[in-house]
């Protein structure tokens, strides 16, 4: 499958680490250039281990190429310099991927949401916010060329109650940012989807695991590798009839059983028995 995106540019925001490091390194093992962006240009700029220049790097290596690009994606104005310089150096974005969001330290803590920071909610501005204004941009280049695809990174929250109000808020409202999007951009041949990834391992998913191993034995097992969603959305641009699916939103682990994707070799399994599976846009459309 090496090679398989060779010739695509792809956009993966916040990718220094997490899932968004992860998909950008397996859109790069597809051979694609890959624009890593996020804030960490070295180490200890953020209490998790991660940059955008060692992902880039380690893109490069996979087969693709990496292009670190530092953005703050709750400033406009980086996001506006971002697309400006892909339209200069490439001409074309053909995959943008909306992974950047903000998770506070103290997200999974039990509690009211009122007892919580209020920072909390700022996953509504880099996490949501951030996403439509990475479409804005990036959508008209999609539309020039008449191809792409425009990816929403999201999870079983947007349907049960997890972690709390704001992060359920967010990921619905990036579900329903590719329901709408997709109404806009049919006539173009592009794409949206919103993929629910299960749990994933990352640094972050292990240092809270470490800190009570009792209660999540048996998870690390069963966790999804950032790659993974990767090759699930590569396959996803690469599929003839991926049309049909836009403005869906998509259970990661169902699609790869579809396009036939392991994870390492397993089979990571659906949570829709646990945790719900999601609602798809009515027909109506309302102009």
């Amino acid at each position: 499958m090496s090679g398989a995106l060779e010739g695509v540019v792809a956009v993966v925001t916040g990718s220094s680490r997490g899932a968004g490091k992860g998909i950008a390194l397996a859109l790069g093992a597809l051979g694609a250039t890959v624009y890593v962006t996020g804030r960490s240009q070295k180490e200890g700029d953020a209490a998790l281990p991660g940059t955008i220049g060692g992902t880039a790097d380690e893109v490069t290596k996979a087969g693709g190429r990496g292009i670190a690009v530092a953005c703050d994606h709750a400033s406009d104005r980086d996001v506006k310099n971002l697309f400006e310089r892909i339209r200069k150096e490439q001409g074309h974005v053909d995959i943008l991927v909306n992974n950047a969001t903000y998770l506070h330290d103290e997200l999974i803590n039990k509690g009211g949401f009122w007892t919580k920071p209020i920072e909390l909610v700022d996953i509504l501005d880099v996490g949501l916010r951030s996403a439509y204004v990475a479409s804005w941009y990036a959508a008209p280049m999609m539309v020039e060329k008449q191809n792409g695809l425009i990816a929403f990174t999201s999870s079983f929250g947007a349907s049960c109650y997890m972690h709390g109000p704001a992060y359920g808020a967010q990921k619905v409202g990036v579900d329903k940012f590719a329901k709408d999007m997709a109404v806009d951009l049919k006539a173009h041949n592009v794409a949206t989807a919103s993929i629910w990834m299960g749990m994933l391992r990352t640094d972050r998913t292990k240092r809270v695991m470490d800190s009570e191993p009792d209660k999540y034995a048996g998870f690390w097992e069963i966790a999804e590798t950032p790659e993974f969603t990767g090759h699930v959305i590569g396959a996803l641009y690469r599929d003839d009839k991926r049309a049909e699916k836009s403005g869906q939103v998509l259970i990661g682990a169902e699609l790869a059983q579809e396009y036939g994707i392991d994870d390492e070799g397993r089979q990571p399994p659906s949570h829709r028995p646990m945790l719900g599976g999601p609602t798809q846009a009515h027909p109506a459309i309302v102009e």
